[in-house]
């Protein structure tokens, strides 16, 4: 089957058709706050990091409707800072539930059960429940016809206890059981199964 994604019929089924395929993809799970210190927390599985020299990452939210932000990108531009926190197995069901569209004013943290621990270097907090925090600052909002790229620049990295070894800094697989994003509508996968391929010499 070939698809032509420039325009026409298949333009509408892009988003079934690459967030189907394109697999398996890290979730930020972002929170930011308002200028009234409102806070928002929201996933979206179009992200990854961008490089470390410096330390960058960037992640994709789609509007609410035609034009119009959702909240964690108003917030981004109004603020200039957000906190990606990283999701595992034993948050998913609670990252999940921050996904549901709540009235106005409504605090997903509060709907999930989650608590909310202050930030090092930014205003919004982090997710308490969160194994991995990366706390930024906006480097740019790029705007691609019905595309938001927001990229942000890591100020700080919060990491549980646990997760990484101190002197080498490598992670523990027994430790961190990060999940993926995969086919729409519904599906996630676990990262249990890992397998080493060291590159060639």
């Amino acid at each position: 089957m070939e698809f032509d994604l420039t325009g026409g019929v298949y333009l509408a089924r892009a988003y079934k058709l690459l967030a189907g395929l394109v697999t398996p993809r890290p979730i930020a799970w972002v929170t930011t706050h308002d200028e009234e210190g409102l806070v928002n927390a929201a996933p979206f599985s179009f992200f990854n990091l961008l490089g470390t020299d410096p330390p960058m990452l960037g992640f994709a939210p789609g509007d609410r409707a035609v034009g119009i932000p959702k909240d964690t990108a108003r917030n981004i531009r109004r603020t200039g800072e957000f906190v990606v926190n990283l999701v595992d197995e034993a948050c998913a069901e609670a990252m999940n539930l921050t996904s549901a569209e709540l009235p106005p004013g409504e605090n997903e943290l509060v709907h999930a059960g989650l608590r909310t621990a202050p930030s090092h270097s930014v205003g919004p907090p982090r997710i308490a429940e969160a194994p991995v925090a990366l706390e930024c600052t906006e480097w740019s909002t790029l705007e691609m016809g019905g595309n938001r790229l927001v990229i942000g620049l890591i100020r700080h990295a919060y990491v549980r206890e646990g997760v990484l070894d101190p002197e080498t800094l490598l992670v523990d697989p027994a430790a961190y059981a990060p999940i993926g994003r995969m086919e729409v509508p519904a599906g996630y996968c676990r990262t249990r199964d890992r397998f080493d391929m060291p590159r060639p010499r």
